[in-house]
C-alpha cells in the first residue's frame, strides 16, 4: 500500500518540478521584473509548499522502506 503511494508521489513530484517555469531568464527578466525582492504570488507559494510537503513525505516513506528492508 505504501509502495503504491510512494510510486504515485514520485511521479507527482517529477511532474510538478518539471511543470514549474524557470525563475531566472537572464537580464531581460531582471529589467522587466517589478517586484524583485517581494514575496511570490499565492499560487506560487502554494506550489512551493506542496512541493516541499511532497518531498518530505517521499523522504519519510523512503526511510521507512529502508528500515523495513534492513530488518527483514
Amino acid at each position: 500500500m505504501f509502495q503504491i503511494i510512494w510510486l504515485g508521489l514520485s511521479v507527482f513530484l517529477i511532474f510538478i518540478i518539471f511543470i514549474r517555469t524557470p525563475q531566472n531568464n537572464g537580464l531581460a527578466s531582471f529589467a522587466t521584473k517589478t517586484n524583485i525582492l517581494g514575496s511570490p504570488s499565492s499560487a506560487e507559494r502554494f506550489l512551493n509548499n506542496l512541493t516541499a510537503l511532497g518531498i518530505a513525505i517521499y523522504l519519510i516513506l523512503a526511510i521507512q522502506f529502508n528500515f523495513t528492508n534492513l530488518t527483514n
